[in-house]
């Protein structure tokens, strides 16, 4: 695998992981598109899974903060201390992994069917007309009011990202938005969603992969872009939700979704 191809889809890969608009599916876009197959397929999946890894690393390194926070105040019975709303609000966060994780297990082997390219064109629009609407929801919750009946809905919608062109950030913002948070709460609850499904997916994906000395460095360079460009997305999205809506990601998903089904329709 050339290393500069390995660069551009953890760069693709790191800038769409936390925006609305499905990382998995523009990898596979990606390559579609420039007819990229320089992997073997045994590979492909790892590859996809480690350039996560990398957006992962880059995401902890702008949220360590907030990491740090929730997780000195979900352990603060250990020492002794009150579970306060910072403290539920971390074992929320936890909890939101679990029905994505169960899904991801259950549909193991079905993973590599659902990369189908008109699937996926089909799915940027439908989600991305569906997140329109939520983002229309009036804003009258603040992350302090997290509920384990929001992180459980919410990772319902991280479950559904199985399927590329859905977008787990996408598809959990929109239903952060159907439950009235702000959208920069909104957003802060996907980013510190994201980390232990990512994560999770990330360990349980790569245990049993060996890869080739050959690949190691495609792999080293696409991890290190995706964790780069990951922490340009959080700092963008952050910045991004406070003046303005969810809609300019929409119009790029259904035009995007558009153009690829014209290219399929016209070979």
């Amino acid at each position: 695998m050339p290393i500069l191809h390995a660069i551009v889809l953890g760069i693709v890969q790191g800038l769409s992981e936390f925006l609305p608009i499905s990382s998995s599916g523009h990898l596979e876009l990606t390559r579609w598109a420039f007819g990229w197959d320089s992997l073997p397929d045994e590979l492909e999946r790892p590859f996809d899974v480690s350039v996560h890894l990398g957006t992962l690393v880059g995401a902890v390194a702008y949220l360590r903060h907030d990491v740090l926070r929730y997780l000195l105040a979900g352990f603060a019975p250990l020492r002794g201390e009150e579970l306060g709303v910072d403290g539920r609000i971390a074992w929320f966060l936890a909890a939101s992994a679990v029905p994505a994780a169960v899904a991801g297990v259950a549909a193991d082997k079905l993973i590599d069917e659902l990369d189908r390219i008109w699937l996926i064109a089909v799915m940027l629009i439908v989600f991305g007309l569906v997140l329109l609407v939520a983002d229309r929801m009036p804003e009258r919750r603040l992350l302090s009011e997290f509920r384990m009946r929001d992180a459980l809905l919410m990772g319902f919608g991280q479950a559904l990202a199985l399927q590329p062109g859905v977008s787990r950030s996408g598809a959990t913002l929109t239903v952060s938005r159907f439950l009235g948070f702000e959208r920069e709460a909104a957003a802060r609850l996907v980013f510190l969603m994201s980390l232990p499904i990512v994560g999770g997916a990330g360990v349980y994906a790569l245990v049993d992969v060996s890869v080739p000395t050959d690949f190691w460095a495609p792999f080293i360079w696409g991890m290190a872009s995706s964790a780069f460009t990951g922490w340009v997305a959080v700092w963008g999205m952050l910045r991004l939700v406070n003046s303005r809506s969810f809609t300019p990601f929409v119009i790029y998903r259904v035009l995007i979704g558009v153009v690829v089904l014209v290219a399929l329709a016209v070979g």
